[in-house]
């Protein structure tokens, strides 16, 4: 498991993050990133950059009430 904590919650921020654990993770391994409902995954840039990276699937937390 990677986690981290950043000041700022901006796509800038979330894509740094992706690199990181895409430079830490074997390439051989698929990676399954678990995330609050938030719009830093929608910009065209983090689109772009998922496109990119295809083993990396994104999952979303979401509130049952």
């Amino acid at each position: 498991m990677i986690a981290t904590t950043r000041r700022r919650h901006r796509a800038e921020e979330f894509k740094a993050f992706l690199t990181e654990i895409d430079k830490a993770v074997p390439d051989n391994l698929e990676v399954h990133v678990v995330l609050a409902n938030s719009c830093t995954h929608k910009t065209q840039a983090m689109k772009t950059w998922l496109l990119r990276h295809p083993r990396f699937h994104l999952h979303f937390t979401r509130i049952l009430t």
